[in-house]
């Protein structure tokens, strides 16, 4: 591979792919197809080789675009999706059309020029799992977790659209014998991160002097993933992993709500009781758990940030280090989240 469009570059997931592989793989060019909604950001990709990265700025349901852009390129890795949960409970049609018919569009042009693909997912397709009080770190046992051979069972229209669009992929590999991957990962976290989701929401709360908010009683578990370990992932899925095979990322980073929210307040100096409850969301998912065997021993990935709280203080650094990137879109997103109750 020389050159790769990374779709949802801008975006917090896809941008920190496209540092980890500009940093790291210094043959590869990069184009960026990103739509830059709300959730997309030109400033993630800043201080990246204007040689080596470009950025168009297009919807992955503009086949005319796809289909010039693809025709150019060795690979494809197709993050680009609209992703809030809450997001899609107040308006589902944005999550039809980016990742169901933007996917569409995407299998379509790489069948057309037979390019390798690599889609990724979320384990939130899985829909959720038994909630169990002995997490790793605070008991014992493993609990039950997701594999790839979990059936689907997606509960909000994100998690269904999101479903769809792998379904899609798996249809286009077996009826045309597209060369592609699937990955479906834990929740993420690090930089770049929207301040609208949960852990980066409340990291500049406590910065801007605002009480922390817990949805519900807090019980409510995450398998969390530094960010930059999801990148070193999809890099060894693109280039080694299997045709046709879906890999689970995780990095056994269980932690409920509540936990996380009082592990912030700690780590930034404040009173781990700083917070507010708010009414949880309709259709919060109880419980999400990666089994990672297979991405571990088929191809020997192992993640960087082993330990939660390193993790999040070197992601609580980052906020506090780069205020101007956020500070501009924190009056709005509270008020929102105050318009709701929450």
């Amino acid at each position: 591979m020389k050159k790769i469009i990374v779709t949802g570059g801008a975006g917090f997931i896809g941008s920190n792919f496209v540092h980890y592989v500009a940093e790291n793989h210094p043959e590869i060019e990069i184009t960026v197809l990103d739509k830059l909604t709300y959730a997309g950001n030109e400033a993630n990709l800043a201080g990246l080789p204007k040689d080596r990265v470009k950025l168009v700025v297009g919807d992955v349901a503009d086949a005319k675009l796809v289909d010039t852009l693809v025709k150019d390129t060795d690979a494809v890795v197709h993050y680009a999706a609209e992703s809030h949960n809450d997001n899609s409970l107040t308006d589902p049609f944005p999550f039809v059309q980016t990742n169901l018919i933007g996917t569409y569009t995407l299998l379509e042009a790489c069948r057309k020029y037979d390019v390798r693909y690599h889609h990724v997912s979320t384990d939130e397709v899985y829909g959720d799992l038994p909630l169990r009080e002995d997490l790793p770190g605070h008991g014992e046992g493993e609990g039950e977790k997701f594999t790839a051979e979990t059936a689907y069972n997606p509960s909000s229209p994100y998690s269904a659209t999101k479903a769809g669009s792998d379904l899609l992929v798996r249809a286009w590999v077996r009826s045309f014998g597209l060369q592609a991957t699937i990955s479906n990962c834990s929740n993420n976290y690090g930089p770049y991160q929207h301040i609208e989701k949960l852990i980066p929401r409340q990291i500049t709360n406590v910065l801007c002097g605002i009480r922390p908010k817990l949805y519900g009683e807090g019980k409510n578990v995450r398998d969390w993933i530094h960010t930059n370990d999801h990148s070193s992932a999809v890099w060894l899925i693109l280039n080694k992993g299997r045709i046709g095979e879906t890999y689970l990322i995780g990095a056994d980073g269980e932690e409920d709500n509540k936990t996380v929210i009082e592990l912030i307040l700690e780590l930034m100096g404040q009173p781990k009781d700083a917070y507010d409850h708010v009414a949880d969301r309709p259709g919060h998912d109880l419980r999400y758990a990666i089994d990672a065997t297979r991405l571990r021993e088929e191809l020997g990935w192992r993640p960087q940030f082993t330990n939660f709280r390193d993790g999040l203080t070197d992601t609580i650094k980052w906020y506090t280090d780069n205020k101007e990137w956020w500070q501009a879109e924190k009056k709005a997103v509270e008020a929102k989240y105050a318009k709701q109750g929450q």
